[in-house]
Formats: C-alpha cells, sequence, structure tokens
C-alpha cells in the first residue's frame, strides 16, 4: 500500500510542477488552487508512505517520478527539447527508481 501511496505522491508531483507554469506567476486563480492543492496532497500522499518506507528511498522515489513525468509532460505540452541525451538522463533516472525499489524489497 506504501508503494501506491508514494506513486500517486509522485503523480500529484507532477501536476503541481506543469500547474507552476499555467499559473503564470501565480495570477491565475484557478490554476493556482489547483496546483496548491497538488501540492498539498502530493506531500499528504508522500507523509503517508513514509511511515512504512525509508524515507531517503521514498523521497529519491517521489522526487525522480515528480522528475521523469515532468520531462515528458514539458517535452508534450510545451514543445521542451526531446533530444537524445536528455531523454538518456531520464531513462536513468528511471533505472534509479527501479533499482530503490527492487533493493527496498
Amino acid at each position: 500500500m506504501a508503494w501506491i501511496l508514494l506513486t500517486l505522491a509522485g503523480l500529484f508531483e507532477i501536476g503541481w510542477a506543469i500547474g507552476l507554469k499555467y499559473t503564470e506567476g501565480f495570477i491565475r486563480p484557478l490554476p493556482t488552487l489547483l496546483t496548491l492543492a497538488a501540492m498539498v496532497v502530493s506531500v499528504v500522499l508522500l507523509g503517508l508512505a513514509i511511515r512504512s518506507l525509508p524515507v531517503g528511498t521514498a523521497y529519491a522515489v517521489w522526487t525522480g517520478i515528480g522528475t521523469v513525468g515532468t520531462v515528458i509532460l514539458g517535452i508534450v505540452l510545451f514543445a521542451e527539447p526531446a533530444s537524445a541525451l536528455r531523454l538518456g538522463c531520464i531513462a536513468m533516472i528511471i533505472a534509479g527508481i527501479v533499482g530503490l525499489k527492487v533493493a527496498s524489497g
């Protein structure tokens, strides 16, 4: 269950990171409200997950999911560059997340 909570926390982290772009510096009310809500949900779910997962592993996986998802959505939504080097680095982050999951049992 902790891994499910952690995955959901990572997905909400993607939501608030992408949401920041849509707030336009927190001047747009609805995107700002949704972004702040996603922030709160993300941190609360992370807090629940670390009750039974090592904090270092949980934090690394949480930020990893957020990083990978945000980069991918940045490519798709905002036409950010998708160079081979950039995608290779994302693959290494994914490998790290999988490695931490395997190492934690």
